[in-house]
């Protein structure tokens, strides 16, 4: 790990912050690999519950590095592949994490920074948020990030922003699906420790499957199977030993285990 990545750990919450504030926290194949690398240990840690994507200074992210850009436009096709490779590595890790996500979009999120914010769960944001999808201005366009931005604001949405490079607000971020909420500053972080707070009083293994869950169901076109894979689903959380304890609790007007410290 080095510098441009901060690891702040309270509890069960994790609190992965993107440091190199002097760039707006652009990010290059080191951070990439970093932050790629955080995830999955998030991923394989039983004592985390819910992992915060949160960006040091002024602005989220202003996405590539413009100094690896260069770098990269000198390379071949071969090596700009395995480049994206790496970045799409870690949009993916980020998105299928089972741990449930928040982005802390505390500036402007712009390229691959906007990525970022869609591969999250939950989102929120200052209302002095900017953000755009700028890559068509370099004669590129944000093919990696494309399926995770896509998911959350729609087609008809991404081919706008996509062609025309234009930069939108927060309320229009929060109107198109990017933001599930828009606060003033002052209230960012309060607002983030409110869906901190809701998702450790939910199951751990709950809370961790929904986005699996969601998945399966966007990707499913036989309804017999649906049915039957979700019947099973639930059949299995049931008598799981986090759903005895679940039903158990409130059955018996009490906090289950897990919230116990929420």
């Amino acid at each position: 790990m080095t510098d441009s990545l901060l690891i702040e750990r309270s509890g069960a919450t994790l609190t992965l912050r993107l440091n190199r504030p002097d760039l707006h926290n652009a990010f290059d194949a080191g951070l990439i690999a970093d932050l790629t690398a955080a995830l999955r240990q998030a991923g394989n840690d039983p004592d985390v519950r819910v992992v915060v994507l949160a960006g040091e200074g002024r602005s989220f992210s202003a996405g590539a590095d413009l100094h690896w850009m260069r770098g990269m436009a000198a390379a071949s096709e071969a090596d700009n592949r395995i480049d994206a490779l790496a970045l799409a590595a870690l949009m993916r890790t980020l998105d299928e994490l089972p741990k449930p996500t928040i982005a802390r979009v505390q500036g402007a999120a712009f390229g691959g920074g906007v990525g970022l914010v869609a591969c999250c769960d939950i989102a929120i944001g200052v209302d002095t948020a900017r953000f755009g999808l700028t890559e068509s201005r370099l004669g590129l366009l944000p093919a990696v990030i494309s399926p995770y931005v896509v998911a959350a604001i729609g087609p008809r949405q991404s081919r706008r922003w996509f062609a025309t490079a234009e930069q939108f607000d927060a309320a229009a971020a929060l109107q198109m699906g990017l933001l599930h909420q828009v606060v003033t500053a002052g209230q960012l972080d309060a607002a983030v420790a409110g869906q901190v707070s809701l998702l450790q009083k939910a199951g751990p293994i709950a809370a961790a499957s929904a986005k699996r869950l969601v998945s399966q169901v966007l990707a499913s076109h036989d309804r017999d199977a649906l049915d039957a894979a979700n019947a099973d689903l639930i059949a299995r959380l049931r008598v799981s030993a986090e759903g005895q304890e679940g039903l158990g609790a409130f059955l018996e007007k009490r906090s289950p285990s897990w919230a116990a410290d929420a």
